[in-house]
């Protein structure tokens, strides 16, 4: 139960910390975190993946930049 609690508060902190920056950072960041996610897949399917906890990372900061470039997309949209 501990460990669940200490996980959704890095995961609240990583979604700040992307809500700090703005579009450009998230899209570049965005991008590694694709190209990296790439590379891990053909590791993957050649079995030459050392640490596969990566990939779960990997695909959740994905989600969460993108859902933090939605939410900066419609609050723009809503001003403008």
């Amino acid at each position: 139960l501990a460990r669940v609690k200490t996980t959704a508060a890095k995961a609240s902190s990583k979604t700040e910390d992307f809500r700090i920056k703005n579009a450009d950072e998230l899209n570049t960041q965005l991008s590694n975190l694709k190209k990296e996610q790439f590379n891990l897949r053909f590791q993957r399917a050649n079995g030459q993946v050392e640490n596969t906890g990566r990939i779960r990372v990997l695909r959740r900061d994905i989600a969460r930049i993108q859902t933090v470039l939605t939410e900066q997309r419609r609050a723009a949209q809503a001003k403008g």
